[in-house]
């Protein structure tokens, strides 16, 4: 048992790929970043990302990690004895952070701790939720959903800016890379856009809800639920067999309206970050 570490998303992807669709829910952040880095190896920044995976005495793979510098390594569900080794595996690596399930977090982050000799702190807990049956509301907003296009770039700049800021994200999306495949929806209220949701490229039959972010002064008018209904109708209009989203659990509003829309949890991560 031991992890193997690449640098190539070629052979990362022939090797834990199986694994990966397997669960396809669970892993929805970790197919969409491989299907990504697939396409531009730089798409997440300019030094070279990466990818690990766990296997088992008999070969098969257990467990994956991906990083994509500057950001948080990120990892799959792992097998007990997989989490003190990962801390060797990357050891020598300069981590900002890590994004673990639950069960997973205080095993690793004690170690990194130990052996990086830096300071960990929790950033955020999440949780993952899957769409289950789509609820309407009886009466949705003013307004309706349309694509965004090349004409709010700048706004969706300035929104993107925002939601990073608002949930502690050191990171700012280009938009074109959402634009390019229609992934973005915004509610217009008849006047001007007053929400938007960002939704990936299908992976496996799943498309996410990547972000969904009103500006605070339009807030509490419903314009998120209606425009996070339009974004998850878009999805499944295109095939998808699954919608999937995070939300930040410190966030009580969004957990509980995304659960009135009909999606229920799955799994719950922790995301810290690592300090001198």
């Amino acid at each position: 048992m031991a992890w193997q570490l690449t640098e190539d998303v070629e052979t990362f992807h022939a090797t834990a790929g199986r694994f990966l669709r397997a669960r396809p829910i669970e892993h929805t952040n970790l197919l969409t970043m491989v299907e990504a880095l697939r396409h531009d190896l730089r798409s997440y920044g300019p030094e070279a990302p990466i990818f690990g995976w766990w296997s088992t005495p008999a070969g098969q793979v257990a467990g994956v990690l991906m990083q994509t510098p500057p950001y948080p390594v990120i990892f799959s569900e792992l097998p007990t004895p997989a989490v003190p080794a990962a801390v060797l595996a990357l050891s020598g690596r300069p981590l900002p952070g890590a994004n673990l399930p639950a069960s997973a977090v205080d095993g690793f982050s004690a170690g990194w701790r130990s052996r990086a000799r830096v300071r960990a702190h929790v950033v955020r807990r999440t949780r993952l939720y899957r769409l289950a049956t789509l609820v309407l509301p009886p009466t949705p907003p003013p307004g309706s959903a349309r694509y965004a296009g090349p004409d709010d770039r700048e706004l969706l700049r300035g929104w993107l800016r925002a939601f990073h800021d608002e949930i502690g994200e050191r990171r700012s999306d280009d938009p074109d890379r959402f634009l390019a495949y229609g992934g973005i929806l915004l509610w217009d209220d008849g006047r001007s856009p007053v929400s938007m949701a960002i939704r990936s490229q299908p992976a496996v039959d799943t498309v996410r809800i990547q972000a969904v972010y009103t500006p605070p002064v339009q807030r509490g008018r419903g314009y998120a639920g209606a425009v996070t209904i339009a974004a998850t109708q878009a999805a499944l209009g295109s095939g998808a067999e699954s919608v999937v989203l995070n939300t930040d659990l410190a966030n009580p509003t969004s957990n509980a309206l995304y659960q009135r829309l009909g999606f229920r949890p799955v799994e719950d991560r922790v995301i810290v970050e690592f300090t001198a």
